[in-house]
């Protein structure tokens, strides 16, 4: 091989290893597993549980939504709790689903969702619409459980999180559920979207009341309700698709919040097509890159020198006899396999997966690529048969109700 390549290809395995030496020791520890509520938490002493509300936004989730509201009154939680449904005029019969799955409690209250204003991201007017019949049926509530209409919690959920709230002061409390991982393509991606997402937003500077990122995860967020209020309520964040994200924004300046991981909460939805995933992901991708070109290139570029440049090194090299270079390429696809490890053992998921990071990480370039072209062409994120335009306002020409998402 030529010196001029030789020299090429060791500067970029020089590169990723420097990369890979700071994300491991100073970002955040994104790679650790936990944080993690313990079972055996200490409750506040001398407690009295605090009321709290769960607001469910559902749009035709019929398959799922029994599971999710049996999963809510099965809650072991020692104060008042009630659950709020908002049912986005669902066509497959999601309330009566949910109304059997409730036993006929008065815990559950129904909530038929009004058309879709202008300005609004479908869930956030679902959610807000639920949070206003929280307010009256339960005005002195002291927290609302926002949780999705596809995830299930175990009975001892709410009161972890609500201890670890009381404990610790907390405007929120978030959990990022467990996502099925079951077929090819979930074991594939779904174990590396969390590590994405904790490289993104690390956790341990999320937690740190002195460090300005925020991030939640919006399957199971435990707020307090008089710090949203203090906030703007849902309409600060009416229009935002990473809603999640978004709401821990406004409320980390009000006071502290925590985002952890749990094996607790489990998301119902599947996704065995490899089209599935793409969905999900182009949804929010370019969005998460506030439409930024700029960005969007510096994101490629970053995933090829991070994710692509050792495997790809290592095999260039060892084919053309560089075996030194080869050789190091293999040590730094070894350390970004092993900072991986604790991810994939999250989701009982072999090492072996490790190696296929590179793959992974490949798909979600592409996938982010083809967000940003959706929006440059005009089509941009949709969900639930509604599309949102570059300024994350829903289309309200189809005139379609709001729900989830």
């Amino acid at each position: 091989m030529n010196d001029p390549i030789e020299l090429a290809l060791s500067s970029a395995v020089a590169l990723s290893a420097l990369i890979w030496l700071v994300l491991i020791f100073f970002r955040g520890d994104f790679w650790r597993d936990g944080p993690y509520i313990s079972d055996h938490m200490p409750a506040p002493r001398a407690m009295d549980w605090p009321q709290v509300v769960a607001v469910v936004p559902a749009r035709n989730e019929a398959e799922t939504i029994a599971a999710t509201i049996a999963s809510l009154s099965a809650q072991d939680y020692p104060g008042a709790f009630s659950i709020v449904l908002v049912d986005d005029q669902s066509e497959d019969g999601t309330a009566a689903r949910a109304r059997d799955a409730a036993g006929g409690t008065r815990q559950l209250a129904i909530v038929t969702g009004r058309p879709l204003p202008a300005g609004w991201s479908g869930k956030m007017w679902a959610v807000s619409q639920g949070v206003a019949k929280a307010r009256e049926i339960a005005p002195d509530a002291t927290y609302l459980l926002l949780t999705d209409a596809d995830i299930t919690h175990d009975a001892p959920v709410l009161r972890q999180l609500v201890a670890k709230a009381e404990r610790d002061s907390l405007v929120l409390a978030s959990h990022m559920v467990m996502l099925r991982c079951t077929s090819f393509w979930e074991r594939l991606l779904i174990p590396a979207f969390i590590f994405f997402f904790k490289k993104l937003y690390p956790f341990a500077w999320i937690n740190d009341p002195k460090n300005k990122v925020a991030g939640a995860a919006g399957g199971c967020m435990l707020v307090r309700a008089d710090a949203l209020e203090r906030a703007g309520g849902i309409e600060s964040i009416k229009h935002e698709i990473i809603d999640d994200c978004a709401l821990a924004r406004v409320l980390k300046p009000i006071g502290p919040i925590w985002l952890g991981l749990t094996k607790s909460s489990h998301s119902l939805r599947s996704y065995d097509r490899l089209s599935e995933i793409w969905t999900m992901v182009t949804r929010t991708a370019f969005v998460q890159l506030k439409h930024s070109l700029w960005l969007l290139a510096g994101t490629v570029l970053g995933m090829v020198i991070i994710y692509l440049v050792p495997p790809v090194v290592a095999f260039v090299a060892f084919f053309t006899d560089s075996l030194h270079i080869a050789l190091g390429a293999f040590v730094v696809w070894l350390v970004m396999a092993a900072s991986y490890a604790p991810t994939l053992r999250l989701y009982d998921q072999r090492i072996g997966w490790g190696l296929l990071l590179p793959l992974a990480a490949l798909l979600y370039t592409c996938m982010t690529v083809a967000s940003a072209y959706r929006t440059i062409a005009g089509s941009g994120p949709q969900w639930k048969n509604r599309h949102y335009g570059a300024d994350n306002s829903a289309a309200t020409k189809n005139r379609e109700p709001a729900g989830r998402g």
